[in-house]
């Protein structure tokens, strides 16, 4: 199955390679840019969350006249956040310089800051926007969302986690694309009852992230997810999840 719905789905990005993420794109669409996205990374180059190879990621992205460029194969080692936001960027294309990782950027400042936060920060950064749709349902669920996967039932502090591009899933399994532990960027499937809880982001209002300029410098909700723990309530409620 995982391999019949990307095939299809890599056939649609061949056939939507003019789509212009500026403008209000289908999802079907934006969800195709991801999947080139993905297809364009590297591979492997091992796995490391240290505040070292986060600084990396300033290396790999440039912008020049709105247009973004990424060269992935600087950022390695990687982690989970910060590929999925690689390609992001990639599936973007264009936009503003604030999208850019900055050096020792801090969890829950500026846009990638928010993307990288434990708990929900791609699904509140995108909710923020206005740029998508946050979901939980497996059945709702098309590759190339985003998605993340906590491995026990703590949010915030203590929790595990991990942050990833969806490919598919049958009864059993769930395969994704991230950096994954221990080999770094590529693919990976696990059993889906190891997923304590899932979130999925689908980017439907790409031109949105024009507006990542124009949200503040923090976001203490997000900031405080490194130190404390959360309720789900409260997750659905600043994220608007579709339950």
């Amino acid at each position: 199955m995982f391999t019949r719905i990307f095939q299809a789905f890599l056939v649609a990005v061949c056939v939507s390679g003019c789509v212009d993420l500026a403008g209000e794109a289908q999802s079907a669409d934006v969800n195709t840019r991801v999947l080139s996205a993905v297809q364009s990374m590297p591979t492997g180059g091992g796995y490391d969350g240290s505040d070292a190879t986060k600084n990396l990621l300033n290396g790999s992205c440039a912008w020049s006249g709105g247009l973004i460029r990424v060269d992935a194969g600087i950022a390695k080692p990687s982690f989970c956040s910060g590929a999925t936001y690689l390609v992001l960027l990639k599936a973007l294309g264009r936009g503003d310089a604030a999208l850019l990782p900055e050096i020792d950027q801090k969890d829950g400042h500026g846009v990638f800051g928010r993307w990288n936060s434990n708990g929900p920060g791609a699904a509140k950064l995108v909710a923020d926007l206005g740029a998508g749709i946050n979901f939980t349902s497996w059945d709702e669920a098309i590759p190339g969302d985003f998605l993340k996967i906590w491995w026990t039932d703590k949010i915030g502090g203590r929790e595990r986690g991990h942050l990833v591009v969806y490919l598919g899933h049958d009864t059993e399994r769930v395969r994704f694309w991230s950096s994954n532990q221990p080999g770094g960027y590529g693919t990976k499937s696990v059993e889906r009852g190891k997923c304590r809880r899932v979130l999925f982001t689908r980017i439907t209002t790409p031109s949105k992230f024009s507006g990542a300029r124009r949200l503040s410098e923090s976001d203490p909700w997000l900031e405080k997810m490194l130190r404390e723990d959360f309720r789900w309530e409260e997750v659905v409620e600043k994220c608007r999840v579709q339950e």
